[in-house]
């Protein structure tokens, strides 16, 4: 896969992966959609970040000659996702729910924001090069 597969397979995961995770963040949690949906949202968010360290940074420096500092963000939603499912198993709701924020602001808000900025494809997309 090219840079711009990558790209259009990724949002074809962090999208609806937006929408059920603002949903479960606003639910009633603990019911079988809540439950449902949260299996759906972490496979989702696995597979977003585990794409994204298949495309090569475009902005800011390089480590590795291929990583950037966005990355890191993906390494957050690989630790943190099954984290909360381990927590969630055990009966930990506090650490699951730590997790799953955590998971959300830098995996989906903060990354998103940036994927956002001047010189990004996204940004370009929406606004024009």
């Amino acid at each position: 896969m090219d840079y711009l597969q990558l790209a259009i397979f990724h949002l074809t995961t962090v999208l609806p992966a937006f929408l059920i995770g603002g949903y479960l963040l606003f639910s009633t949690k603990g019911t079988d959609i809540h439950k449902l949906l949260g299996k759906i949202y972490m496979c989702l968010m696995m597979v977003t970040a585990a794409t994204t360290l298949f495309m090569e940074a475009q902005v800011g420096p390089q480590f590795l000659g291929h990583f950037g500092w966005i990355h890191l963000l993906s390494l957050l939603v690989l630790v943190s996702v099954p984290k909360a499912f381990f927590a969630i198993r055990r009966g930990d709701r506090t650490s699951h729910m730590i997790s799953m924020i955590m998971t959300y602001v830098g995996g989906i808000l903060i990354a998103g924001s940036f994927a956002l900025m001047p010189g990004r494809l996204l940004n370009d997309w929406l606004f024009g090069a």
